[in-house]
């Protein structure tokens, strides 16, 4: 955290070049100050499977769906899948004698340790949480009620933590909503999300969930998941597996291509953004779509407008949840909110800008943090948080404010009666929260800036841009602020040269 330093506009600022730097872990809240360009670093291949690991997920109505998927998997597919299936803590499961029936392939229960090989099927057990790591299945006691647990969102978590751009789900029949956060981080690190078409299922709420998030990459009937599964992963691990890296001279013309593409079909252009991240997300839709060859993606686009409104929210999608990273919203809670709470304002607001503010749990999050300090303090303030982006269809969720119930793995149960309305599989944000927000389509590149802002909060999205890019968009932050106002971005992100504009609150 930081803020920002009055001479800066005056040293002009506008000239500095932002330097690079490695990617810094450590939460930054500057008060006006952050941000060199942080690097999008590609997963490590070496540090993954080198077979692909499918995570399935299942409420009401698994057991069917199960059967069906597992009737089409040829036993020697070269895959391993791991189950987790919403199941009585009291009572052994059933499941593994269920399987053994639908296939040839060893199911097994999993025992804590053990390690995944390809061509089996391991099956949770009752009563716990399961996540995997180096190939390795680890068992952990639920923390949560019965009823809070959300088993698959902790299993695709870890999927995508562990596999990254290889990370592969599958939601099936259930009631709720498990596994729509867990299909979010799936999607962020480039993975691959397969739903259950809700009208095969016998209880379509989980599927339904996660098509509502506009993520899923195929909506099928079980048994025709194995077949697309097979051919995906067969592009997947093809050996043209760097199909976008822009080297040769055509390829690097076809990228061009599809920024213009992107800008008349958008508005938005994307040329600016970081290389790294903008290949991977194209590399993932070529291979979902089975095409090999850039150029031939880039015809595809042409003929496929639809196609071009997917690729434009691909390259949008972040990590976004309710207090990411707690250690740094506790900094802004007790660093940044009080100050901006105590001492004589003279019946001015507290000003909040949150740019990039994808579906809203960001800007929300900061809402209900200054309520709760407000009353603390027992001082009252008009406060004004004004939430932007430039998905158009994330700004309508947020304007929602209605979440599926697996946001209570990162909203604390005091938090979630204060702040939310229960409905039935979902939360919606309560009034008094959703008052203080506005949520309007905005691009920080081409529109004007806020200004008299008190704070400015903007987590992880200048990690995409390229340092011009962070050139044009760090002064703009700097404009919008006020002299001690505050600059809150996300774990990777710092100034570099930039920083003597600004005094460091917090790293």
């Amino acid at each position: 955290m930081a803020k920002r330093k009055k001479k800066a506009r005056e040293e002009g600022y506008e000239q500095v070049a932002v330097a690079e730097r490695e990617q810094q872990e450590d939460s930054q809240i500057e008060v006006n100050k952050l941000l060199p360009e942080a690097r999008d670093v590609p997963p490590s291949p070496e540090k993954r499977p080198a077979f692909p690991i499918i995570g399935l997920g299942a409420s009401a109505g698994g057991l069917e769906a199960f059967e069906a998927f597992f009737k089409y998997t040829p036993p020697d597919s070269g895959l391993a899948f791991v189950l987790v299936q919403h199941l009585d803590p009291n009572h052994e499961s059933i499941l593994v004698d269920i399987l053994k029936r639908a296939t040839q392939m060893p199911v097994l229960q999993v025992i804590d340790g053990m390690t995944v090989q390809r061509d089996h099927i391991y099956v949770i057990p009752p009563n716990r949480d399961m996540a995997l790591m180096n190939s390795t299945l680890h068992l952990l006691e639920p923390i949560e009620p019965r009823g809070f647990r959300m088993p698959i969102d902790y299993l695709f978590r870890s999927l995508a933590e562990e596999q990254r751009d290889r990370a592969i789900g599958i939601i099936l029949s259930g009631t709720g909503s498990d596994g729509t956060l867990g299909l979010r981080a799936i999607r962020v690190e480039g993975g691959m999300m397969m739903v259950q078409d809700p009208e095969t299922a016998k209880y379509d709420g989980m599927p339904r969930s996660a098509i509502n998030t506009g993520l899923a990459d195929y909506i099928l009937p079980p048994e025709e998941m194995p077949a697309q599964l097979l051919s995906y992963v067969e592009h997947l691990y093809s050996p043209k597996a760097k199909r976008a890296v822009p080297s040769p001279p055509k390829e690097t013309d076809a990228l061009e291509k599809i920024f213009v593409l992107l800008r008349r079909q958008t508005g938005h252009d994307f040329s600016l953004y970081k290389q790294n991240t903008i290949n991977r997300r194209i590399e993932r839709r070529m291979v979902v779509n089975q095409v090999d060859r850039i150029a031939d993606y880039v015809r595809y686009l042409q003929r496929t407008p639809l196609e071009v409104e997917t690729l434009f929210r691909e390259l949008l999608i972040g990590v976004t949840s309710f207090f990411r990273d707690p250690e740094a919203f506790a900094v802004l809670e007790h660093q940044a909110i009080p100050h901006l709470i105590e001492g004589e304002r003279l019946g001015q607001p507290i000003r909040i800008w949150v740019p990039g503010c994808s579906t809203g749990e960001e800007a929300y999050s900061i809402a209900m943090l200054i309520w709760d300090q407000m009353g603390k303090y027992q001082q009252a303030h008009s406060v004004q948080i004004f939430a932007t982006d430039i998905d158009a269809q994330a700004i309508e969720i947020a304007r929602a404010g209605v979440y599926p119930n697996s946001i209570v793995a990162d909203v604390s149960p005091e938090y979630l009666q204060r702040f939310f309305i229960k409905q039935g599989n979902t939360y919606q944000i309560a009034p008094q929260i959703r008052e203080m927000v506005v949520f309007a389509i905005q691009s920080i590149i081409k529109d004007p800036p806020f200004s008299k802002m008190d704070l400015v909060s903007c987590r992880n999205l200048l990690i995409y841009l390229d340092a011009a890019l962070q050139k044009k968009v760090v002064p703009l932050f700097h404009y919008a602020l006020k002299p001690d106002g505050f600059l809150f971005l996300g774990t990777s992100e710092t100034l570099g040269e930039l920083e003597r504009f600004f005094a460091t609150v917090d790293r």
